[in-house]
């Protein structure tokens, strides 16, 4: 049943043929950029217990400050994402991941760079300054977006992964 979509026995059915096999490649890139933002398989959304399963040695604990983004963070300082070390924060609000921030040396920003090109496809915004690159996903509820940024004489990088408000709401003291 499934077989007859590629078969192509016929010269009729051979123009169909291809065109199904020539919009393959274009699919799975699509269906590449439509992957969740994540790190090491946690995503937006996962629980604490699946963070914790993921990164055992994480240190979770009460937020230090009211915010509406978030009530909870979890700190995990020896990690490796992209190939590089790095450490990584997740603000969590009613048990869900509402953001990450993974931190990197700035040395290791081409690497982490085109780690992020090839799992999310090309960035949205693309620049030279603070904010290297940005994704966007606005078709979800609450758009996602992942910021990679590297400010000038800093020895750090930074990849922030968030959804909805939480960039305007993380720091804004209650």
């Amino acid at each position: 049943m499934g077989s007859e979509q590629f078969s192509c026995n016929t010269q009729g059915c051979a123009r169909t043929c291809y065109r199904k096999i020539a919009l393959t490649p274009f699919l799975l890139l699509t269906f590449q950029a439509l992957a969740a933002y994540d790190i090491n398989d946690v995503p937006l959304g996962a629980t604490e217990k699946d963070l914790k399963r993921h990164f055992p040695q994480a240190n979770c604990r009460p937020l230090e400050w009211p915010s509406r983004a978030a009530d909870r963070r979890c700190d995990d300082s020896r990690v490796t994402f992209a190939g590089v070390d790095a450490s990584v924060t997740f603000y969590l609000r009613r048990n869900a991941v509402e953001g990450f921030d993974v931190r990197f040396d700035h040395r290791d920003l081409e690497p982490v760079l085109k780690y992020l090109r090839a799992r999310y496809g090309a960035p949205a915004l693309e620049g030279r300054g603070p904010v290297r690159a940005r994704w966007e996903d606005k078709r979800k509820d609450g758009a996602e977006r992942a910021v990679l940024s590297s400010e000038k004489g800093r020895r750090r990088a930074s990849l922030l992964v968030s959804r909805g408000t939480f960039e305007d709401e993380i720091y804004k003291v209650r």
